[in-house]
């Protein structure tokens, strides 16, 4: 059938550039691949409007939209410039300073998008170190490899893990059991191999001159209130009622609704284009998976839902086409996901973005972030922590998925 080559043909090239990060030759993004695929698929006849607008899953996109929202409510609220420069003016040791970092950066990411946390932590941490005369590179790699470890432990934590919970319907409280324990062991891991690498402590190395002092950072406590009242109401519905996504917007909508603070502030915060690319590999990966063809090949395609596959799979996808991307194909075409299949998914795909820089947005956004600072974090410099980060969380989760997980299961069913 000619439109299922068109639809591979797109598939392979939105994937190629996904694995790139654009095509070569042109200034187009990940999110313009993918947006760019879905139009040409509708363009060429191979998928109709009907079929796109049903292959977008809106419930998704609503909570991930609404999260958003929340984490920038506590952004502007000036709470997570609070904690960054508490953490790094404060008189600690540094391996002290180094847990603090850790435990704020993962504990943050558990409930708000782990993207937010080190876009808003990033700059003001690394001033505090500077001023100290700390070199900032392990401290920063530290903070993303700990909102990526600490968002593993629950559906919010970041985008893969809700796209999960939103394929299996998983309850929320059961995951956080499944998952918490070796999101924070995965930490304890950072701690210890960010603290034994080379750089840390490195003193003047490689630190910029320091900073001048900031401006005192100041709390918008009703703001900070509201946004506290925001989390305990997505956790409610996570917990109640399964129209997740219905009832997500209802709480974005209070947030807006504000005598303050402008619409647009805030909504300044939601990260639009990752929305996009969420709709564009929709369309994309849900015309690969209704094709003949792929009904065909499915059958003859290797079971990647072992634990071994999972883990090797994850481990090679994110950090080529990327996490999202990665979760998105694999609910698409491979077909009888169970709930314990589901949560060893999101460990392995989260925990796998600490491998390289490109493995994970939040890596990508902590370096960029630094680099405009002064603080230039290598891809060598990365992968000498993230490489054995990543092996190790994913040795831990692995032996968690097959030796406790098990017996849990039985006390306490998913």
């Amino acid at each position: 059938m000619p439109h299922d080559w068109i639809v591979l043909a797109v598939f392979v090239a939105v994937y190629v550039g996904m694995a790139l990060g654009r095509w070569p030759g042109l200034a187009v993004d990940r999110t313009g691949v993918a947006m760019i695929g879905a139009i040409i698929l509708l363009v060429t006849g191979a998928v109709d409007g009907a079929a796109a607008f049903a292959s977008v899953d809106f419930p998704t996109l609503s909570i991930l939209f609404t999260l958003m929202v929340l984490s920038g409510q506590f952004a502007v609220s000036g709470l997570f410039a609070r904690i960054a420069a508490g953490l790094a003016s404060h008189g600690r040791s540094p391996r002290v300073l180094l847990a603090l970092v850790i435990a704020a950066g993962g504990g943050l990411s558990a409930l708000l998008t782990n993207d937010v946390v080190v876009w808003a932590m990033t700059p003001l941490l690394i001033g505090g170190l500077c001023r100290r005369g700390l070199d900032a590179r392990p401290y920063v790699i530290a903070l993303a490899c700990a909102a990526n470890a600490g968002s593993a432990a629950t559906l919010i934590g970041n985008p893969q893990n809700l796209l999960i919970g939103e394929s299996g319907g998983l309850a929320f409280w059961p995951f956080v059991l499944a998952c918490l324990p070796p999101a924070l062991l995965a930490l304890v891991v950072v701690h210890i191999v960010v603290s034994c690498s080379r750089m840390f402590p490195a003193g003047n190395a490689g630190a910029v001159a320091p900073a001048p002092e900031p401006k005192p950072v100041t709390l918008d406590r009703p703001a900070l209130t509201k946004a506290i009242a925001a989390t305990l109401a997505v956790l409610a519905i996570f917990t109640l009622t399964e129209d997740r996504g219905l009832w997500s917007l209802g709480v974005a909508a209070a947030l807006l609704l504000s005598r303050s603070r402008g619409t647009r502030q805030l909504l300044g915060e939601v990260d639009w284009p990752l929305l996009l690319l969420f709709a564009g590999l929709f369309v994309v990966t849900g015309a690969l998976g209704d094709s003949a063809m792929m009904r065909d090949w499915t059958g003859a395609l290797p079971d990647p839902r072992s634990l071994g596959s999972i883990a090797a799979v994850s481990l090679a996808g994110s950090n080529t086409i990327g996490n999202v991307p990665l979760v998105m194909l694999l609910l698409s075409i491979v077909p009888g996901w169970t709930t314990e299949t589901l949560h060893a998914l999101s460990l392995f795909s989260t925990l796998s973005g600490n491998f390289l820089i490109v493995g994970s947005v939040a890596n990508i956004i902590a370096v960029e972030r630094a680099r405009a600072l002064g603080v230039a974090i290598g891809f060598r410099d990365y992968a000498r922590i993230g490489v054995p980060v990543t092996l190790a969380s994913l040795a831990v989760a692995y032996g968690w998925m097959s030796l406790v997980y098990p017996w849990l299961a039985r006390v306490a069913p998913f």
